[in-house]
């Protein structure tokens, strides 16, 4: 089983702000992801936008939620951002945020690849 961790505190802040249930659902798919299984919403892959192995959970609705995590790398699935969508169509600021973090996420694992 893979462990799981937010790449920075801000990103479970981020998560912690979405309604109860939203967190819930994202929660049951990042577990059944951490145990090398298909997560229960949709998702989409988001390897041209963000980077390999990043994939956007998925709630539609008015508002839709969204949580983006990567799994591919080692023993640790990643959660980098988690928001609230409120445009149709790509947010720009939300794949910028996550494009920082998941370069943020490519640093710790080369510095644990170093160490170990």
């Amino acid at each position: 089983m893979k462990k799981f961790k937010f790449i920075i505190n801000q990103s479970k802040k981020e998560f912690l702000t979405l309604p109860d249930k939203i967190q819930k659902r994202f929660a049951n798919d990042l577990n059944a992801i951490c145990r090398n299984k298909e997560p229960f919403s949709k998702f989409k892959h988001l390897k041209d936008s963000v980077g390999i192995g990043a994939v956007e959970l998925i709630e539609n609705g008015r508002p839709a939620y969204r949580t983006i995590y990567v799994a591919k790398f080692g023993d640790t699935v990643f959660n980098l951002h988690s928001f609230t969508k409120t445009t149709n169509g790509v947010d720009r600021q939300a794949m910028d945020t996550t494009k920082k973090r998941y370069k943020l996420m490519q640093k710790e694992i080369q510095l644990y690849l170093y160490h170990y």
